[in-house]
This record gives structure tokens, sequence and C-alpha cells, in this order.
């Protein structure tokens, strides 16, 4: 497993065994992506890198691995739009929120 964020966020993530990378921006993001996704089964990214790489991000949504994580950040909820899209989607109503597709 390893994660790519920036600063701080990583750290606990390195607390756990987990190999860190730190990126300074979204493009040096992505470079570690490209470069990890041969390697590790599992990526962690944090959801400010994540939203920014979306559509880089979708590639990842045809293969089984590795599969792409977004943690929290401060930087929003993108993990959680991401949960709630998928799961709307698959199953045709919002169980996370109570809202049914119309």
């Amino acid at each position: 497993m390893a994660i790519i964020g920036n600063g701080d966020n990583v750290l606990a993530f390195k607390a756990g065994g987990v190999d860190a990378f730190t990126a300074k921006d979204a493009q040096e993001a992505r470079e570690y992506l490209r470069k990890l996704a041969k390697e590790y089964a599992v990526i962690f990214m944090t959801d400010g890198f994540c939203r920014e790489l979306s559509q880089y991000l979708k590639r990842f949504n045809e293969t089984a691995y590795p599969i792409i994580v977004p943690v929290p950040d401060g930087d929003g909820d993108f993990g959680m739009e991401l949960l709630r899209t998928a799961m709307e989607r698959a199953l045709g109503v919002d169980i996370l929120f109570g809202r049914e597709d119309k």
C-alpha cells in the first residue's frame, strides 16, 4: 500500500507502515500515481489531489488494480461524493443520504 498526499496528511499513514509519497501539486501527484500503479495494489490519495485528477483517475476504474482510495485532507469530501455516486449508479438509491434517483 502507498499514499500520495501533501505535507502532513501522509504522516499518519507512514507511521502505520504505508509507503508515503509527498507531492507539491497535482501534476507531481499524477506522476507518482503513474509510477506507483505498476507496483502497488492499493493507493491512497488525498481528496484534493483526487478532485484535481478526477479525469485521469477514471482510467483506473476499468482495471482490477490498483485500487485508488480517496482520503480526507480537509479539502472537501471528494471520496464521499465518489462513494455516493457509485452507490446511486449501482443501486438506484442513495443509501447514504436517503434520496432516490429520479
